[in-house]
């Protein structure tokens, strides 16, 4: 008789769980294959399947989705394609991991290939679709064995020339910790068989046994079913899973995409380059694979769309950039201006991206991948005979050679990561509440003739810069100085005419370098400014010209102030109040100004002299409108003044007109009020430069080790004095006479100390001195091209005075040239003048005493002969910078004449 054999309890449940494992191991690998299906495809192109990649109507997707749509197709059991002949060997590397949990075969549980049975163990390893830290070092190691490296170099030829095999190449993987772990079990325990086998179960085994090569499908996968309780539930939430597992949706209120999205190892991309480079038969792969690679990924991102349908797009161009030999001459011939090409056609949302990402790169990465696109566009303008203006074409314009515009638009990622990586202060900016400008009667008739202003709201703002939510102007310390993104030999060549025209057309076939403001000069961006506000003011001019024919009437084409100069403020600011009263556009027309009683017709030089003589008035500390700092020899507003706010308005005008009519002024304000002019509040930070010894006070409160309140005994009440030196309270907080400073609370006191002193107390005085700057600037592209240290350089010039460049630059006419002996006698003779002699020649020769911008050697001096030996004074026409020097017959004689007419110059008559 057979007896039943009788099991015990204990091995029953072994049989039950080692089922429910074999289980889940069956529903992993089934979910891996529909996730690979939905990914890569079956590699039939006739594929009829429409959940299979490879079909010609299949709608790509990004992991993400591809993850949820997986689960779904796992539970509804639908149809799986066979590998394609094609596509067998390119998918054997997915398949033969995905037996690992099962078989033991493929990754060991470290993540490394077993050599056995693993795809780098084949000689030909045409069966790696894509590459992994460890692949790689997997098949360096066997090359190694066998000093025969051209199976590696074929697998980086094959997998860097292939946008899909390098966007799936070096992902993340995701670990989960035992904690995750034992929550997915718990979760597990609770939900009857069937929901185990298809949704938790598979996500546990798969997290717990995602190989090298799966491991960011598995990742995805476990992170989308564990956020999901059931088929239902998974699907009601497939918008919020795809979010959390680094998706982006497009609804409003959508999380803006972070650096964390990106899915690519950087590090482990770091180590393999620093493996492989050091070879060079590997870099010339490198190289190859880079020209091949480029040329598509330009016409996907062109005409495909392909950013939009997979984000991890974006991991091909992170991988490429950490090549840190891009740079190398042999990349910037073809290889580099290719993927710059490829690269500057990246949509907005997928450069903003990449922005973020690098901006958490240290200072010597961003100067690394800053110098490789600026050692392109150098290289380019060097090799290339873009300075050749007798062509008379514009075949030759450096706007026109494809990678140097390409480079720039690269380098201006680089920039902008470079300023959101930095020091940034995104808060702190001023109120734009100012009443809007009087609208001029001139507005009808130009929208009669086609004339309508552009940007009346101001200046444009760059795309980037939108998308981002920072400005330039936000930061406080970038990672690497801005100045080492300006290109030199690129300012050397461009044509600013040529490029102001396309900054204004703003057409998509001509590039202008004045949306790159970064890789500008300071010389070359005023040049652009100039022609700016010169077509401006001729444009004003001709509707004015129009405008009186249409109304029978004789109107002014210039902005005309006629002054006497014992009265210089009073009859200027008196004009001008009302004119921007009354039309404010007329700012904008060409300044002439009339000395009463002096026959100078104002070309340029008598504006100068106007100029001076306002600005020395109005800063006058006996006036009380500014205070005036010994130590710092900087002015700032008086919040006591009681000039009326107009007064302030029309200084703002002036200040303003000189920049609009290219007039440098001799002002000292601290940068503070050219960060405010921009738009940007006064800080703690800002008190260095302004108010120096508050802010070493406030410092050293800050840095105070012992008790504040016992020690200093200061409440958030605060003393200043007024004109009569008076003392004013103010509490900086309500009842702050009785709030004392803590050592927790003495930021706040520093915060709110200093808001008061650059903000508060002269808010009044600074909104209407704004207010007058903006009345001539506001249409200017100011702005937008000018950081505040460089505001302050094109208002007051440069204050180093190089008399040897000014001698290098000087022009000669009327018989004299440089090896004449009286020009040679001069130049000894102005190179021993003291520092204030040299202002008081500058300003008897061009009308101010201080550099332009760019230093003298931008200053353009001519030395004319006017007649023979004489006892009549050298004289200039400070309007075109022109000296007239009369053939001495001494050197002697020469230095008293000299010395004479620049002591005692004052005034304008006619020769």
């Amino acid at each position: 008789m057979a007896t039943a054999c009788k099991r015990s309890p204990g091995e029953a449940q072994s049989d039950d769980t080692e089922a429910s494992r074999m289980k889940r191991a069956a529903a992993k690998h089934l979910i891996e294959r529909y996730y690979h299906q939905l990914t890569e495809g079956c590699g039939n192109e006739a594929c009829a399947n429409e959940c299979c990649a490879s079909c010609p109507s299949f709608l790509r997707m990004d992991n993400n989705a591809a993850a949820i749509k997986a689960l779904e197709l796992y539970k509804v059991n639908a149809k799986l394609c066979d590998p394609h002949p094609s596509k067998k060997g390119a998918s054997s590397a997915y398949l033969d991991s995905s037996k690992g949990a099962g078989a033991g075969a493929g990754a060991g549980a470290d993540g490394k290939m077993n050599r056995k049975d693993g795809p780098a163990s084949r000689s030909d390893f045409k069966d790696v679709a894509f590459l992994t830290e460890e692949i790689v070092y997997e098949i360096l190691e066997l090359c190694r064995e066998r000093e025969d490296y051209s199976p590696l170099i074929r697998v980086i030829g094959r997998v860097f020339s292939s946008a899909e095999a390098l966007v799936q190449s070096f992902r993340k993987v995701k670990q989960h910790t035992k904690e995750e772990l034992k929550s997915l079990q718990a979760k597990d325990e609770d939900k009857d068989e069937d929901e185990k086998e298809k949704a938790t179960g598979s996500a546990a085994t798969i997290a717990a046994t995602a190989t090298a090569a799966t491991a960011a499908a598995a990742a995805t996968a476990a992170a989308t079913a564990t956020a999901t309780a059931s088929a239902s539930a998974m699907e009601e939430d497939s918008g919020a899973a795809a979010s959390r597992t680094g998706g982006s949706t497009q609804g409003d209120g959508a999380p803006k995409p972070g650096p964390e999205d990106v899915s690519v190892d950087i590090e482990a991309i770091r180590r393999v380059y620093g493996r492989l480079l050091s070879n060079e038969k590997v870099e010339t792969a490198f190289l190859n694979a880079l020209v091949y690679l480029s040329p598509n990924v330009e016409c996907d991102l062109t005409y495909h769309n392909v950013y939009s349908r997979d984000a991890n797009y974006l991991n091909l161009f992170v991988i490429v950039m950490e090549n840190r030999n891009l740079h190398s001459p042999e990349y910037l011939e073809m290889a580099l201006p290719l993927f710059c090409k490829a690269m500057s056609k990246l949509p907005l949302a997928a450069q903003a991206k990449l922005v973020r990402l690098w901006s958490r790169y240290s200072a010597d990465q961003i100067r690394r991948m800053m110098e490789t696109f600026q050692q392109l566009i150098t290289y380019k303008v060097i090799s290339n005979e873009f300075n050749n203006r007798n062509l008379g074409s514009d075949r030759n314009l450096v706007n026109d050679d494809d990678a140097i515009v390409a480079a720039s638009k690269c380098l201006k990622m680089v920039y902008y990561a470079n300023v959101v990586g930095g020091d940034v202060d995104t808060g702190h900016n001023e109120d734009e509440d100012d009443e809007p400008l009087p609208e001029s009667s001139e507005l009808t008739l130009q929208e009669l003739l086609g004339e309508e202003r552009r940007n009346k709201k101001g200046p444009r703002v760059d795309p980037l810069e939108t998308e981002l939510g920072v400005k330039t102007l936000d930061c406080r310390r970038p990672l690497i100085p801005f100045e080492e993104f300006v290109n030199e030999p690129l300012n050397d060549v461009l044509e600013m005419d040529k490029d102001y025209t396309f900054f204004k057309v703003e057409t998509e076939n001509k590039f202008s370098f004045m949306t790159c403001p970064f890789i500008l000069n300071a010389v070359t961006k005023n040049l652009g400014l100039y022609y700016d506000n010169r077509i401006r003011m001729y444009s004003e001019r001709r509707i004015t010209v129009l405008y009186s024919l249409v109304q029978g009437q004789q109107l002014n084409p210039y902005l005309r102030l006629k002054v006497r100069r014992d009265h210089i403020i009073d009859d200027a600011l008196v004009r001008l109040e009302m004119i921007a009263m009354e039309n404010p556009a007329d700012l904008k027309k060409q300044l002439y100004v009339e000395f009463e009683g002096e026959q100078g017709v104002d070309e340029g030089g008598v504006s100068k002299e106007f100029f001076q003589l306002v600005v020395e008035e109005i800063f006058n500390p006996d006036i009380g409108m500014f205070t005036y700092d010994e130590n710092t020899k900087l002015f700032w507003f008086n919040p006591s003044s009681f000039e009326t706010e107009g007064q302030f308005t029309l200084i703002g005008i002036v200040l303003g007109l000189a920049i609009y009519n290219n007039c440098i002024l001799d002002v000292h304000f601290p940068m503070v009020v050219y960060r405010k002019l921009l738009g940007k509040q006064g800080t703690f930070r800002d008190l260095g430069d302004s108010h120096p010894v508050l802010f070493q006070s406030l410092k050293d409160l800050l840095a105070y080790e012992g008790s504040v309140e016992d020690d200093m005994m200061i409440t958030f009440q605060i003393s200043q004095t007024d004109l009569f030196g008076n003392p004013m309270m103010y509490d900086l907080k309500e009842n702050g006479d009785k709030i004392p400073v803590t050592n927790e609370n003495r930021k706040e006191f520093v915060s709110l100390y200093s808001d008061y002193i650059l903000n508060k107390s002269v808010e009044k005085q600074f909104k209407a001195f704004r207010r007058g700057f903006h009345m001539v600037t506001n249409e200017s592209p100011l702005k937008y091209l000018f950081r505040p240290e460089e505001i302050e350089l094109l208002i007051c010039g440069s204050r180093n005075l190089d008399f040897q460049a000014l001698e290098e630059t000087t022009e000669y006419d009327g018989g004299y040239s440089r090896d004449s002996s009286l020009i040679r006698e001069f130049w000894d003779i102005v190179h021993t003048f003291t520092e204030e002699q040299k202002r008081l020649f500058l300003q008897f020769t061009t009308g101010t005493d201080r550099a332009p911008v760019g230093g003298l050697g931008k200053l353009k001096m001519i030395i004319a002969k006017n007649g023979p030996d004489t006892e009549r004074l050298p004289t200039s026409h400070t309007c075109f910078n022109v000296l007239l020097l009369p053939e001495y017959s001494s050197k002697e004689k020469l230095k008293e004449r000299l010395l004479k007419a620049i002591t005692y110059a004052k005034g304008f008559g006619m020769l």
